[in-house]
Formats: C-alpha cells, structure tokens, sequence
C-alpha cells in the first residue's frame, strides 16, 4: 500500500498533559481522508506535528515513505506538504489573481523580486489563472479578497496553497465561519481537485465530512478511537461486544438475538432487554457517531446530486 503520509506512535505533552497519545495514522496517497473528533480533542495539535510547528515528544512521522520528524516546517513543503488554517490569512487589498501568482512565485524563487509587478512573470500568472480556474474562482480573479464573500477567502486561502503544488494538502476545518449557504460550493470545490493531490480534513461539520471523506479517522482524547470508512464510522451496532467471556464484533457479524437469551433472528442491540442482558454480562463499546443506513445514503445521494 501507497501511503501519502504515516504517523508512528506520535506522542505529544506539555507538562503532564497528553495532547496527543501513542497515534499511529495512515492516510493512503490520493485518499479524501476525515479527522475527526470533540473539542480539544488534540485534532490540531496532531496537524501542528504534522506540519512541523511542533516538536513530537515521541514517535515518528513519515512523508512519502521519507522520516520528516526533525525536519522544519519549510523542509516538509519542499517535500510536498501545504496546510490552511481555521482563520484565513490572506492580503486584503491585492486581487485574487494577484494574491495566488504571488504564492506561485515565491515557489519559483521569485518572490524576492519586488522591484518588478507582481504580474510580470507570465508563467506564474497563467499558472494562478489555471488554479482559479480549478476551484471556480476565474471569474472574481481581479476583485480584492477583503471584499469576498468568506466561503469565497476559504478557498483564495486553499488556492495559495495549492500554489506550493503539494502533493499532501492538510484542511484545517475549512468550512469554520463559513455560512450553510456557502459551504456546499466549498467542498464541491474542494472534491473536485485532483487525485494527485492527497487531502486530510479536519472538521466539524459532519454532513460535509460524510459528504467527503472516503476514509475517516476519530481522535479523542489524543488517541485514535476508531478508524475506518463512513460507513463503518456510522454504523448503528457496536463495535465490539463482550458477552460472557466470548469477544464479538456486530459491525462485522449478523448475531441472532438468540446469542443474548432472545428469540429473533436480528439483534437490536438498543431494546432495554438486550442492552441489560449484555451490561450484566460484559459490556459493548459503540462507534463515536450512531447515525441509521437511511441517513447515511440520503447523504451519499445529497453529494452525488
């Protein structure tokens, strides 16, 4: 298997506080790949490791198969990786066009040149253009980002770093602020980028992360809780069920109700008779989000619409 990105047994502390413990992640190369997990749950100090802003207190991470633990934060976009941030960070007064070629020219090594118009190097240009054009910008190109709607600096900010043609593009809850009415053009933008592009999502809404992600990840704590696709993620059964000494898994076996002392064929692990008879023999753990089949595929069928 081809992975974009690994962590090993990643640990994090500040003082006696865990923010991130023992977390060991895979996202395959090309994957839409959902983080998720409760506030303070360590979902962006796990992307400050990732990134390099901090120093891990253990464990590794690896990019493209190459150990970056130690390397800085610019080592680590030479090597493929761009991030985007809760809060935008984008120059208000230049146009968009001239805010992304900007981007492309610090990537060429021209971005020291101030001496010359930030449109002088046609390659950077028509290179922006061709972003804009990619996201559904092109035609607010020469307005001024302060003047956007913010779904619209939601994705200048995902333009400026894909200007840096990452290879691994880390979404740093990229919907936050942004109005209901916005977000959708978001992440149809967002999902229409390039497979050769890797993408990891932090976020907390979880329409569009069901929406998006074909792999998801939930953190809680600092630790990795479950991990699987969507429809693992939400499905109504547990997870994994002690009963009498014997280890069982629902999500993956069909148990007869009979198993628990019932009658039917279908075990309805919610009913006060089973979910008694399972507390006073073992216990049963539960994904972190219960949502029903119908749900799940009104949403499928929401994003293919």
């Amino acid at each position: 298997m081809d992975y974009a990105l690994q962590t090993k047994n990643l640990v994090k502390t500040f003082g006696g506080f865990v923010a991130t413990n023992d977390v060991s992640l895979k996202v395959e190369t090309g994957a839409r790949h959902a983080l998720i997990g409760p506030n303070g749950a360590g979902k962006t100090t796990l992307i400050d490791l990732l990134t390099g802003f901090l120093e891990p207190t253990a464990g590794r991470v690896i990019l493209k198969g190459v150990d970056v633990t130690h390397l800085g934060q610019h080592h680590r976009v030479k090597r493929g990786m761009a991030r985007t941030f809760q809060i935008n960070r984008l120059f208000a007064e230049l146009t968009v066009l001239e805010s992304v070629t900007m981007a492309v020219n610090e990537r060429l090594g021209l971005g020291r040149r101030f001496w010359k118009p930030v449109g002088a190097h046609a390659q950077a240009v028509d290179e922006a253009a061709g972003l804009l054009e990619n996201l559904r910008l092109l035609d607010v190109a020469h307005e001024k980002t302060g003047s956007l709607a913010y779904g619209k600096q939601r994705l200048i900010e995902i333009a400026l770093a894909l200007a840096m043609k990452p290879q691994l593009l880390l979404l740093d809850e990229p919907a936050a602020g942004v109005p209901a009415t916005e977000s959708r053009e978001l992440f149809e933008s967002i999902a229409a980028l390039p497979r050769d592009v890797t993408i990891l999502l932090i976020e907390h809404d979880m329409d569009l992360v069901f929406r998006f992600a074909e792999r998801i990840s939930v953190l809680v704590g600092g630790a990795l809780l479950a991990h699987g696709t969507p429809e693992f993620i939400a499905n109504d059964r547990p997870l994994m069920v002690s009963y009498k000494g014997e280890i069982l898994f629902p999500v993956l076996v069909d148990y007869p109700e009979e198993k628990f002392g019932g009658f039917l064929a279908v075990t309805d692990y919610r009913t006060p008779d089973i979910a008694n008879e399972i507390k006073a023999n073992g216990w049963m753990i539960w994904p972190p989000i219960r949502m029903k089949s119908k749900i799940w595929r009104a949403i499928r069928n929401t994003f293919r619409c």
